[in-house]
């Protein structure tokens, strides 16, 4: 993508990098920062963004959003999306396959980033499935998505079951540079399942999806890595035992990363007992005591990423029943303001979690998640760490309105995002 031509100026900002902290002035043109310092003065034909009592950071890196198309458009396109991502900081996203055609071939895979180019709101990767159809029983031509650009491959939404299958695959990517990104369910344990099994939903009498389901697959595939010497990321982890896991497969020294929603460090499975459907995700919401080792998981960096899972479904689907409505929730948009507000972690850890950290492992630490520093490509958040605010559901970008945050407090609000050195929202309005 060639760099803008504009000329910005960032000025008195609070400056967040994987550098510390620091007061500076932000000068960009051509695509890049060009001069980093305090009291820089404006120049002829530059845009001035007064960044005072506000955070500058390298742009957010989203490692798991649907953005459902192709083939479920009426829920989401990847210009609606990509606006969302913007409004919420991010400056790329990661596209994950379940869509219809699966991104499964290298003509799905180029659709969905030419489509993320012409909206032009921030860098689509296409991840790429890791099966067929994601049906978990042929394994998708990994050499030829890899020559495409495709870094991250997943069943997302479903995990692959056959364990020699996931050796095999494994394999080939320890050979390729590529990373699995696991979807951990093991789904002869959650079959019928509706939410967390526990005392809630017992008390509901509704049918509950166990940890296990989701520590055994974590298990397998940490031992999996260690087998073949690939690495691994595991996606929306939701339970304590996993974050243990995890955790023991770090200090092993094995390669695996791992990231946590928004939704699953802030909501517990008793907001089910309202049986609205919104809190319907997969994973499931899960206790307290889940949340509190996920928030720790965070802290001690065992879990890298914060992560949306943004999951865009029309009205009519989220108002049916909720053993029969699809599981899932918007995120984009809110993910800094409920980050900050349920983390007990200082502010550069957050940023870390949302920016650097899932840069790379997306494979894209090259342009996004960079210093601010001369030279650097400008893909940039500025956002307000103080600001309260509540969502208007008629107010965000995605095409749905699937979201559980609605007159919740959210602390933190993204007001500027620039991507490829353009300003693509400004005072928290979309400019595309």
């Amino acid at each position: 993508m060639k760099p803008t031509t504009s000329k910005l100026l960032i000025t008195k900002g609070r400056l967040i990098d994987a550098g510390g902290e620091r007061s500076a002035d932000v000068r960009i043109a051509n695509g890049v920062v060009v001069e980093v310092g305090v009291g820089l003065l404006s120049g002829d034909g530059e845009q001035v963004v007064d960044a005072a009592g506000m955070v500058v950071c390298p742009g957010f890196v989203d490692l798991h959003v649907h953005l459902r198309e192709p083939g479920r458009e009426e829920a989401e396109t990847i210009e609606t999306g990509s606006r969302g991502a913007a409004l919420g900081g991010f400056t790329a996203i990661v596209a994950m396959p379940n869509t219809d055609p699966t991104q499964d071939s290298v003509g799905v895979v180029e659709f969905v980033r030419q489509q993320g180019e012409r909206a032009g709101l921030c860098e689509v990767l296409p991840s790429g499935s890791i099966t067929i159809g994601r049906r978990g029983e042929t394994l998708t031509p990994f050499a030829e998505l890899a020559a495409a650009g495709v870094r991250l491959f997943t069943d997302d939404g479903n995990g692959v079951q056959d364990p020699q299958l996931m050796r095999r695959a494994y394999e080939y990517a320890s050979d390729l540079g590529i990373t699995m990104a696991q979807h951990c369910e093991v789904e002869r344990l959650t079959e019928g399942a509706v939410m967390h099994e526990g005392s809630c939903c017992s008390h509901l009498g509704l049918p509950g999806w166990p940890s296990l389901a989701e520590e055994l697959m974590v298990h397998r595939d940490i031992e999996l890595v260690r087998l073949t010497g690939a690495p691994a990321h595991f996606l929306h982890l939701s339970t304590a035992g996993s974050v243990e896991l995890v955790r023991k497969a770090k200090a092993d020294g094995l390669a695996v990363t791992a990231e946590a929603t928004p939704h699953h460090i802030s909501l517990t499975d008793e907001l089910l007992t309202s049986y609205s459907a919104l809190y319907k995700v997969t994973p499931p919401l899960r206790t307290m005591d889940d949340i509190i080792a996920i928030r720790e998981g965070l802290r001690d960096g065992t879990i890298d990423a914060i992560a949306t899972d943004h999951a865009p479904h029309v009205s009519e689907s989220k108002e049916l029943p909720l053993d029969q409505a699809p599981p899932g929730m918007l995120g984009l948009e809110t993910a800094l303001g409920v980050s900050i507000a349920h983390l007990d972690m200082p502010l550069v850890d957050i940023v870390a979690a949302l920016s650097w950290k899932p840069a790379e492992i997306a494979g894209v630490a090259d342009r996004h998640g960079r210093p601010i520093e001369v030279g650097e490509p400008a893909n940039l958040t500025v956002f307000d760490p103080a600001e309260q605010w509540e969502v208007v559901p008629g107010q965000l970008a995605s095409k749905s309105r699937n979201t559980p945050f609605v007159g919740v407090p959210l602390t933190g609000r993204v007001k500027h995002t620039v991507f490829n050195g353009e300003v693509v929202v400004l005072d928290g309005v979309a400019q595309k």
